[in-house]
């Protein structure tokens, strides 16, 4: 080996034993794990030897969402459920009823900074106090009503309703007010008011409240509102004597047009008095809705 080596590459003896030497302390060194497993036994490993970060599960590392919950201290104290009012008791009743002493007193500052419970639902804004704290306390409060002002409060958990005063509206008879009556009804200001009287005059009385419709501005919505307000007195509708008008005196009517007003004047004229509504039909320029709208108001005497 070492001649062959001297013959193609012009290796010396000292520089061949210094190769072989080299070979043999790689191969020593590569061998030492080997031998090592073999003279040396394996330990058994422990579960206390396992690094934290071997032992958690991989997803354990990830940043983990916990719900808020309240750390409840753990002081020994005697608990006992009474009933009580949560804007009156001490820091020792708080504990008492299961609460921990920085519980207790972040509610005492709560109320020093002038926090109110008004109601027992009110305990559940609290942050120191627990769902199931809550469930637990709420049957046992009791919160003393505010003098003149009960709508706020609750006792063990009943709601103490206030007596409301229902405002009572005046009835307003729309035929005969002025325009000072008629801004009592909710919903009618001066400007409706006006218009109310003057649409009045024009028709001579409203004969049913649906009327007040066909004043400018007052749709079904503010009829809607006013309706339960007002009433009507037809005794006093403004007659129309049909055997003895004028075309003319219909001039601001609204329910009738010129031209409908004179042909009932001239059929008249021609055929005599009508007699009754029926002998208004036999005007052809008359239609139906027209006679219907003015029947309330004519008078065949």
């Amino acid at each position: 080996m070492r001649k062959l080596l001297n013959t193609y590459f012009g290796i010396s003896r000292s520089e061949y034993n210094g190769m072989l030497a080299l070979v043999l302390l790689i191969a020593g060194i590569a061998a030492i794990p080997k031998v090592y497993e073999i003279m040396v036994p394996a330990r058994k490993t422990k579960d206390h030897d396992i690094p934290v970060a071997i032992k958690m599960p991989a997803n354990s590392r990830e940043k983990r969402h916990y719900p808020r919950k309240v750390v409840e201290d753990h002081i020994k104290i005697r608990q006992e459920l009474f009933v009580f009012d949560p804007n009156t008791i001490g820091i020792e009743e708080w504990q008492s009823l299961g609460l921990s002493a920085r519980q207790s007193a972040a509610i005492i500052n709560y109320r020093k900074k002038g926090g109110k419970f008004r109601k027992a639902e009110d305990l559940q804004k609290m942050y120191t106090i627990s769902d199931e704290m809550y469930k637990r306390l709420f049957p046992y409060v009791s919160i003393e009503p505010k003098p003149g002002n009960a709508a706020f409060y609750v006792k063990r958990g009943d709601a103490v309703k206030p007596e409301h005063k229902k405002h009572v509206l005046n009835i307003i008879e729309v035929n005969h007010a002025d325009s000072t009556a008629l801004v009592e009804i909710k919903g009618i200001g001066p400007g409706f008011a006006s218009r109310i009287i003057k649409y009045r005059e024009r028709i001579g009385g409203f004969h049913k409240k649906e009327q007040l419709m066909e004043v400018f501005g007052l749709d079904s919505l503010k009829f809607k509102e006013i309706n339960s307000q007002v009433s009507l007195d037809t005794a006093g509708l403004k007659k129309i004597y049909i055997n003895a008008v004028l075309a003319g005196d219909f001039k601001n009517h609204p329910y009738i047009k010129y031209k409908q007003a004179n042909a009932l004047v001239q059929y008249r004229k021609q055929h005599g008095d009508y007699r009754n509504i029926a002998d208004l039909s036999k005007v052809l320029i008359l239609d139906a809705e027209t006679i219907n709208r003015l029947a309330p108001y004519l008078n065949f005497k």
